[in-house]
């Protein structure tokens, strides 16, 4: 019966499910900002990791609905038949990450990731369980330990209409492939705010030279925090006049942001803590400042394939290869870059919104180009 009820869920559609997605509005290095000195992948997104495979759900419904999910797929298996090494780190805790603790305590997620907005999370959890007890060979398993992180995106979303159902996040599930990962005003990035302006999902990418063991870095952010915004060392937030605390319209810094970090280097639990510690870093470097009610949230995991963990079966001994920490600094240096630039890709392809309470701008970059140039932060006019 579960099989079925999961089968006939996916084929529903949300009535209120935005059919379009976000214009191209560009992204960092479309216009000439280079942000770091490390190469990216390919497609300077978390999906440069083979096998890493993203969907989003938008809800978009008049002025008062906006809002979404985002399911993040390590590898397109049966994920808790084949667990995979992973961390979280917490930068500040005031939010809700369903799942922490059993990360913290064995060292592997068994679910997609999902981001959704706050309201959400109890929804998105339910849909997960859902989604991993119909598997094919899922049939006995008792427990499951969905991974569900959140933002508060009541700005510009009707977020106690709990508008947000099963469907929806099964739909970004289902969605999820490895093709080029829409940002800005999508997925849980719908409805977020960042340093005042519209914020949304981003994401970008680093790959390692041959020499340093040729790894790949991708990162997936959900921005919704404040600060004085930075953008490849300028001051723009200052040189704008926008900033937290300048005056009464911009005091409210809370919001949060989740960070997805994946690799395909061969990390245990351990060392991809290590690197989640690192991403706080890169949202440093944006401007953000972790407000008091803001909660910085880093998931870390490796897709690497002698590291996956089966649930049941083989040897009471694992065996898997593990990266000496010797080795782990270029990795950091990697994934401070990509998750600094993923907040500033969110940026560049928001949309401004008018929403639920208020209308948020999108960053005007009629402005800001001018300022990076002024401080020799961007390197060309490309658009």
């Amino acid at each position: 019966m579960i099989k079925a009820s999961i089968l006939v869920i996916f084929c529903l559609q949300s009535t209120i499910l935005s059919a379009q997605q976000p214009k191209n509005n560009g992204r960092a290095r479309d216009y000439g900002i280079h942000i770091g000195v490390m190469q990216t992948g390919n497609s300077n997104a978390i999906t440069d990791v083979a096998g890493v495979k993203v969907g989003h759900t938008t809800l978009i419904q008049g002025d008062s609905v906006h809002t979404g999910v985002t399911a993040i797929l390590p590898h397109d298996g049966n994920l808790f038949q084949a667990k995979v090494p992973a961390a979280i780190f917490i930068g500040n805790g005031f939010g809700k990450l369903a799942g922490y603790t059993q990360v913290e305590e064995l060292g592997n997620i068994e679910t997609p990731i999902i981001l959704t907005n706050t309201l959400s999370v109890g929804t998105a959890i339910e849909a997960v369980v859902k989604y991993t007890l119909a598997l094919p060979g899922n049939e006995n398993i008792q427990s499951v330990n969905a991974i569900v992180g959140e933002t508060n995106d009541g700005t510009l979303n009707d977020i106690r209409g709990l508008h947000i159902t099963e469907t929806d996040v099964l739909a970004a599930i289902r969605k999820a492939d490895s093709q080029v990962v829409s940002e800005g005003n999508v997925g849980a990035g719908t409805g977020t705010v960042c340093f005042g302006f519209k914020g949304g999902i981003g994401t970008a990418s680093r790959k390692l030279s041959a020499s340093l063991g040729g790894y790949t870095i991708g990162v997936l952010v959900q921005s919704n925090y404040g600060g004085v915004l930075e953008i490849n060392g300028a001051p723009v937030g200052q040189q704008l006049q926008q900033f937290s605390f300048r005056d009464k319209l911009l005091n409210n810094v809370d919001g949060s942001c989740m960070v997805v970090i994946a690799t395909d280097a061969p990390l245990d639990a351990r060392n991809l803590k290590r690197l989640a510690h690192r991403a706080f870093l890169g949202l440093g470097r944006t401007g953000g400042i972790a407000s008091n009610g803001s909660g910085e949230y880093f998931i870390a995991f490796s897709t690497h394939p002698l590291l996956r963990i089966p649930h049941t079966g083989g040897s009471s001994v694992l065996t898997a290869p593990s990266l000496q920490n010797d080795y782990m600094s270029p990795l950091f240096m990697a994934v401070i870059e990509a998750t600094e630039e993923a907040v500033i890709n969110s940026l560049f392809a928001a949309e401004t919104t008018k929403g639920y309470r208020s209308t948020i701008p999108a960053l005007p970059k009629e402005k800001v180009l001018p300022i990076l140039k002024k401080h020799q932060a961007i390197q060309a006019f490309s658009k």
